[in-house]
């Protein structure tokens, strides 16, 4: 596993460069762990049925109530990516 993450600096995600993290801290209420479990359940469930087809899935996109929180994104890690 490895851990990439933007700084907020005001800039369109797309003209972010991500940076290579040594930690994340979450500060989340019990609710918003419990969602995220789920999610992280979800995609590897989606990671196994879709393999080598599987790309990426947003936190935001399974559970509206993160769309105005930072972005959590789960890409499958292949020896090639990450």
């Amino acid at each position: 596993m490895k851990l990439y993450g933007y700084e907020n600096m005001g800039l369109p995600i797309e003209e972010i460069i991500p940076a290579a993290l040594a930690e994340v801290t979450l500060c989340a209420s019990p609710d918003e762990l419990r969602q995220m479990a789920k999610f992280f359940s979800f995609c590897a469930i989606e990671m196994e049925r879709m393999n080598s087809e599987y790309d990426h899935m947003h936190l935001s996109d399974q559970f509206k109530e993160f769309a105005e929180s930072p972005h959590l994104v789960v890409v499958k890690n292949t020896q090639d990516e990450c």
